[in-house]
């Protein structure tokens, strides 16, 4: 489980464990509680607090795991208040905003992780767990190693972003030089490859391409001979350092719209759609488990609902002025009858002597 994740759920549970002591005036065990505490706090958490369908689920998921695993209750029965999926489309950016935004980020790992957001649709901690080995020049391909669902997939390397991958790549393996020399140099190896391979984690391979700016321990155990990292090392970039630059950037550029590293990977998806790419080929790409995941994007594609053209824009079209002139013409010779020659003609009489008709 990542360390983001036990946190989350420790703060759930101590959350529970308050909203209980609230409510009785005094605190009790865990294990004195069951199926109604846990009902009564998620209903609370959707009805009361009004949280999104997702922060209720991560709610739920602690609590499960605080019961089952650990208190090993069994007879749990989950019927609580649920709170609703809303039905949002992806904030996306034009190309010339893409644009904008990149090139008001610094040189270095935040405008890299950007690019490759947008060039290649990673998500963000996708980009900053990225490892030396997972870069395919040749194949011009990069590998993302256990993304969302603990699954890899293969995306592409864009071409501008090659150069600037390539330095810092370069600048990754000085650092790396230098941390040994110091006696550092480890770090984080997932599953049981650290035990299977106890000198792997000193590897080059298997260094963060963007780290961090200190060298550190593992927050998770006090004894650093056993574990994920076996001494000091630097963990990857904070993914809120990227975040942090990229909203600058996007206040710079004046892009208005509520965006996010993350409109970038939709922007990803969407140019590619309106480009005439396969609906089963961004779904690869993107790495989602079901198409009707990727299909949202046709609701903010040029190709999909917003790509009809609005009859109102078919006013500023030639054809349709002409049309209309001539249009308007018919209406007045109708509205004169047979005697709209005459008409026109008592107009331009009129005028020569300064005078209208009635």
């Amino acid at each position: 489980m990542a360390i983001r994740t036990e946190r989350a759920y420790l703060r759930w549970i101590e959350r529970f464990l308050r909203f209980e002591k609230s409510r009785l005036g005094q605190w009790r065990h865990p294990s004195e509680m069951g199926s109604d505490e846990i009902n009564r706090f998620l209903s609370h958490l959707a009805v009361e607090r009004k949280v999104a369908a997702s922060t209720q689920n991560q709610a739920l998921s602690a609590l499960l795991l605080l019961f089952r695993e650990v208190l090993h209750s069994k007879r749990l029965s989950i019927d609580a208040i649920r709170a609703r999926h809303p039905e949002r489309v992806p904030v996306v950016l034009s190309v010339n905003g893409i644009t904008r935004v990149l090139r008001n980020i610094p040189p270095g790992p935040s405008r890299l992780v950007a690019e490759l957001q947008y060039g290649s649709g990673l998500r963000l901690l996708e980009g900053c767990r990225l490892r030396m080995k997972d870069i395919d020049f040749d194949r011009h391909q990069i590998v993302v190693r256990d993304g969302k669902g603990a699954k890899d997939r293969v995306v592409p390397l864009p071409r501008q972003a090659r150069r600037g991958l390539f330095s810092q790549m370069a600048e990754r393996r000085k650092i790396h030089l230098e941390d040994l020399e110091a006696g550092a140099g480890w770090v984080w190896m997932p599953n049981a490859l650290a035990e299977k391979f106890p000198n792997a984690g000193r590897e080059e391979a298997w260094q963060y391409i963007f780290p961090g700016a200190k060298i550190a321990l593992d927050p998770r155990r006090d004894d650093q001979s056993v574990g994920q990292i076996r001494g000091p090392g630097r963990h990857h970039i904070h993914d809120s350092t990227i975040s942090k630059q990229v909203k600058k950037a996007m206040e710079l550029a004046r892009i208005s719209k509520f965006a996010s590293c993350h409109s970038l990977r939709h922007s990803f998806a969407t140019h590619l759609l309106e480009q005439g790419k396969d609906i089963r080929t961004i779904q690869v790409l993107l790495g989602h488990k079901d198409v009707s995941t990727t299909m949202i994007y046709t609701h903010v594609s040029k190709v999909g609902a917003t790509g009809v053209q609005s009859p109102l824009d078919q006013l500023d079209q030639p054809e349709a002025r002409r049309s209309t002139s001539f249009g308007e013409r018919r209406r007045d010779d109708d509205a004169y009858g047979l005697g709209g020659d005459i008409m026109r003609e008592a107009r331009i009489t009129y005028a020569s002597v300064g005078a209208s008709p009635s």
